[in-house]
């Protein structure tokens, strides 16, 4: 019997995206530079990956597009051989469950004045229908290295490291698949992105989750992702396991991203260590 093959967990098939037209003599303006330009993409569900890119390249914009949380204006994003397009939360909600958002300014996106013990207990309520217990929420705020005691915290009140463990935890209450993080170690200082690093490492292999993660920086990607996108002006414009394009980078933007890199792993195929019990912050 013909066995049919399984579709790939996420895809983009051929999607542009264009800047929204302005002004009312904008149809008289030549065509922009599309923000995405043809993007095609696979990503397997236990895949974890790095997308790299200079600041404007379209790399939040094609996370953006892959949550359907905007439209192509060609193409189509896939999850599952689905066809996904954005829309109201009721069609959108087994999707949600299962690919999750950790922000690049995570105090941007918590309501300051929310206590960190609603702010965990939303997305279950929300998206399953579940009411999380208070010993629920202490463990949460373990895995993602945080004291209880936050728990009573305004999100206001929190730190721009903790601000971001809250906000991995929220994504982590619904127990997701998937996770598409956009640079959400940039406002971390060093020590605190290799802690980050270690945690997103440690909880891809606790939850066999995988992972998109979008960073500036090659090195945060070093140890953590497996495969390498390299996106320029809207393109993707490499696509390797992630040792191949730091030993033979193809394009003068890679080498140029390479030699920004603050810190690199000498062994970028090595893993980075995986603390066993991970202290509380």
């Amino acid at each position: 019997m013909l066995q049919l093959a399984t579709p790939p967990f996420l895809q983009l098939d051929r999607v542009s995206r264009l800047p929204p037209a302005t002004g009312w003599l904008a149809w008289r303006r030549p065509s922009p530079a599309p923000i995405l330009h043809a993007i095609s993409l696979t990503l397997a569900r236990h895949e974890r990956v790095g997308l790299v890119g200079m600041s404007g390249c379209g790399k939040s914009t094609l996370l953006r597009t892959l949550l359907a949380l905007e439209p192509t204006d060609a193409g189509a994003v896939y999850y599952e051989g689905e066809r996904l397009r954005p829309g109201p939360l009721r069609r959108l909600r087994a999707f949600r469950r299962r690919v999750q958002y950790l922000p690049q300014d995570p105090a941007a996106s918590l309501p300051p004045g929310q206590r960190v013990a609603a702010l965990l207990s939303e997305p279950p309520a929300r998206l399953r229908g579940e009411r999380i217990s208070e010993p629920q929420l202490r463990q949460l705020l373990a895995r993602v290295e945080l004291s209880p005691t936050l728990l009573t915290q305004q999100a206001g009140a929190l730190s721009g490291g903790q601000a971001q463990r809250v906000a991995l935890a929220r994504a982590l209450s619904v127990r997701p698949a998937f996770l598409l993080a956009d640079e959400p170690v940039s406002s971390l200082d060093l020590p605190l992105r290799e802690q980050m690093k270690q945690l997103l490492l440690h909880l891809a292999h606790e939850q066999q989750m995988g992972l998109l993660m979008v960073s500036h920086d090659i090195s945060v990607l070093t140890g953590l992702c497996d495969r390498l996108l390299v996106m320029d002006a809207g393109r993707l414009i490499d696509d390797r396991p992630l040792a191949a394009v730091m030993r033979t980078p193809h394009h003068a933007l890679t080498r140029r991203l390479l030699a920004a890199a603050p810190v690199l792993c000498t062994d970028p195929a090595a893993p980075v260590a995986i603390p066993p019990h991970p202290p509380f912050h």
